[in-house]
């Protein structure tokens, strides 16, 4: 019989080598110890994070639901989540249809797929690689973990993928479910059929910039109504607003002489929408935009949006009961010392700081690598010297 401390060190050893290596190999590695990750390392390749991709260099708008990237139906084990353009790049083949990418790939796939503009590509990718990726594997789940991929890690381990709520995915999204209760990602018909009522009410049958504003607004207040642990902080108060303008810049699109315009002046489809939303589709004949869409002009659109219908940041403690984020307040109305996107540069830099907090190696090295990767775009549009780059994980 062996003795009692040897079988306790022997479950422990066991129980460790068999949670690293049920790790995916796109899981996030916040929240494991030293030993897992070591373990880790000598079960996966490790290239460690990567400069970010140059702009596409062709911004004109072209087919591309082509032969080269036909819509496919998901295979099992194959990764959706919680963002339609995304889902529907992978289910075309712009990214891989595994659902797990670099964010090299991301960035060029929305450029190639939507014309995305190359800095907005990049500020959403490394956002969501910084507390969602495996920053030494250089992988990115656009959703959930796989059902192969063995049980949850304890807590604050993360499985990693962007339906992890509070990093990227929040609450009050347009057609899926607050975390809260229980499902973050599946599309909810419901919650689509409002948005059909919507335009029907306010766009003449179709969702345009004025249903997108009633929409948003619909969603904050009853997700703050309903749900007690409803977010609507940084980095979610940027992300609420986009994800409802992202489907006029990105969704409409057709032959070049019928195209969307650089404007915002424009009427989807109630029809296509539903494709690319539910099944992740675009419709035949699809054309991306002509011309790249970046912070440029998506501010515009964000700025209306949040006009329409003003909800201040905040947080619930409580179903209905709303605390209100004085200093995100002052942020957005300019009566702070930083601006919105520095604010949300330094979010990102703290969430990173909170999630790993005493990495080694080429982990820390990645990170840092990471976050310069995230603050490429915003000091080209932003005032260096009002934003500094921050080095927590050291310069590389």
């Amino acid at each position: 019989m062996l003795p009692a401390l040897y079988v306790v060190v022997l479950v422990c050893l066991c129980g460790l080598a068999a949670g690293a290596s049920h790790i995916p190999a796109y899981a996030s590695l916040a929240g494991r110890s030293d030993e897992e990750i070591a373990l880790f390392m000598r079960n996966h390749p490790t290239p460690g994070a990567q400069p970010p991709p140059p702009p596409i260099k062709d911004t004109s708008s072209k087919l591309v639901n082509d032969r080269l990237h036909p819509w496919l139906p998901l295979l099992p084990g194959q990764i959706r989540g919680v963002c339609p353009g995304l889902n529907t790049l992978a289910s075309h083949g712009w990214l891989p249809r595994s659902g797990v990418a670099t964010p090299g790939q991301i960035v060029t796939a929305v450029q190639e797929g939507f014309n995305m503009g190359s800095d907005l590509a990049q500020i959403v990718t490394y956002a969501a690689m910084l507390v969602d990726g495996n920053h030494l594997t250089n992988l990115l789940s656009i959703g959930a973990k796989s059902r192969l991929t063995g049980p949850d890690p304890p807590q604050p381990a993360l499985v990693g993928g962007l339906n992890t709520h509070g990093v990227f995915e929040g609450d009050a999204s347009l057609t899926r479910g607050d975390a809260f209760f229980g499902d973050n990602h599946s599309f909810n018909e419901s919650l689509f059929d409002e948005i059909v009522a919507t335009s029907q009410q306010f766009g003449g049958g179709k969702y345009n910039l004025t249903v997108a504003a009633e929409v948003r607004f619909n969603r904050l207040v009853a997700s703050e109504q309903s749900n007690p642990e409803f977010f609507f902080g940084f980095p979610r108060f940027g992300t609420a607003y986009a994800e409802a303008a992202f489907p006029l810049t990105f969704f409409i699109g057709g032959p070049a002489e019928d195209n969307v315009p650089t404007n915002l002046n424009a009427s989807l489809d109630l029809d296509v929408m539903k494709g690319f939303f539910r099944d992740s589709r675009m419709p035949k004949n699809f054309h991306r935009r002509e011309g790249p869409l970046g912070l440029d002009i998506i501010g515009g659109a964000l700025g209306f949006l949040s006009d329409a219908h003003p909800f201040p940041p905040g947080f619930n403690t409580g179903a209905g009961n709303y605390t209100i984020d004085q200093r995100a307040v002052d942020i957005l109305t300019g009566n702070a010392e930083i601006d919105l996107l520095c604010a949300l540069y330094l979010t990102f830099v703290n969430t990173t700081i909170e999630l790993y907090p005493r990495p080694t190696g080429l982990l820390r090295k990645s990170i840092a690598v990471n976050l310069h990767n995230l603050y490429l775009p915003l000091v080209a549009v932003n005032d260096s010297a009002g934003c500094p780059e921050q080095f927590p994980f050291g310069k590389f």
